[in-house]
Order: C-alpha cells, then sequence, then structure tokens
C-alpha cells in the first residue's frame, strides 16, 4: 500500500522558492523514494537521523535535503523542509529545537 505524501506549510514555501526545474526534481524524487519504502535508508538517498534529531529522515536530492517523518499507523510521510545542503545543519538545529519545545518545525 503506498504513503501518502502531505507537505507542511514551511515545506511548500521551501518548494516555492525554487526554480521551476529544481520544483519538478525534488517532487518527483520525494514521489520516486517516499510512496512506497520511505523508511528504507540506502548509501546516497535516504539516510535516519541520529536519535534526538527531528524529523527522522533525511532524502538527498542534488545539493537539496528534504527532511521528512513517516507516520505508520497512517501510512503517511509528512515533508517539513527543503532545504539547500548548505543550511541543513542550522535548520535540523531549529527544528529539532522547535520540537522538543512543542512548536512546529
Amino acid at each position: 500500500m503506498p504513503y501518502r505524501i502531505e507537505l507542511s506549510d514551511a515545506a511548500k514555501l521551501d518548494l516555492r522558492a525554487l526554480r521551476k526545474s529544481g520544483q519538478v526534481k525534488v517532487l518527483d524524487k520525494i514521489e520516486m523514494h517516499l510512496t512506497y519504502q520511505p523508511t528504507m535508508q540506502s548509501k546516497s538517498r535516504i539516510k535516519s537521523l541520529r536519535p534526538g534529531t527531528f524529523p527522522h529522515y533525511r532524502l538527498r536530492v542534488d545539493e537539496l535535503r528534504v527532511y521528512y517523518d513517516v507516520i505508520e499507523p497512517q501510512h503517511l510521510v509528512v515533508v517539513y523542509g527543503i532545504v539547500p545542503k548548505a543550511e541543513s545543519e542550522a535548520w535540523l538545529e531549529q527544528s529539532s529545537k522547535d520540537h522538543r519545545e512543542g512548536g512546529t518545525p
């Protein structure tokens, strides 16, 4: 059964900030890699992040990183951010902090 993919408001803004070709590439990769096995790690594409990090997974799309979480009971993938590699560390720190404080990433 395929997973349903949902983009947070922040991820939608991140996506809109990309050039059209980047938007298409990111959406294609999200559909290709996250629809059926979003937790299956690979050497280069999907990575489970260290404990205490939110969200729990990262998908690499060229120089962009797609951060997401999987809600198994609902068969749902929620994308929280689409971030350039250079900004990833700061984005993850802020996202994890917001999550611990009960805010939205």
